[in-house]
């Protein structure tokens, strides 16, 4: 969801999980978006009036198929993209407040998105994450999970 400031800056407010099983892989969609096309984390945009705890939820079961529940919150991370380098070009900047959580999956079934942005959900050891095409949130998501230095 994006909402416009007087400051002619949109703002996105997204929340996402940090999933992990116990053979230590980690579970990662892959976004379909161009020109950003990579594995991402699971998790997407808080729609209006939503709890950013019940959007990282959604998001998740929407994006794999699982049911989760979160364990805390890792980090808030804030930056700001050039109107000319959005996904969706508007001419306007737009601020990115991403929340980042800890969770774990409590049940449900791995499935792939039906149309949405993502195309792909797999779970990936450490090294064949280190090896993906992935946005930079993921490695700043495993960092603040303490899964890599």
């Amino acid at each position: 969801m994006f909402t416009s400031t007087e400051a002619g800056l949109d703002l996105r407010v997204a929340a996402y999980a940090v999933i992990t099983d116990d053979q230590g892989r980690m579970l990662l969609p892959h976004w379909n978006e161009p020109p950003h096309r990579g594995w991402t984390m699971p998790g997407g945009g808080v729609d209006p009036g939503e709890h950013p705890d019940d959007a990282a939820v959604r998001e998740v079961f929407e994006e794999t198929g699982y049911h989760v529940e979160l364990d805390g919150v890792l980090g808030v991370d804030s930056f700001v993209i050039p109107g000319a380098e959005r996904v969706h070009e508007s001419g306007r900047p737009m601020q990115a407040l991403r929340i980042v959580y800890r969770a774990h999956v409590t049940g449900g079934d791995l499935r792939v998105e039906e149309d949405g942005t993502t195309d792909g959900v797999a779970w990936h050891t450490p090294a064949e994450v280190d090896a993906l095409e992935r946005v930079s949130l993921v490695d700043l998501s495993r960092r603040w999970a303490g899964l890599i230095a």
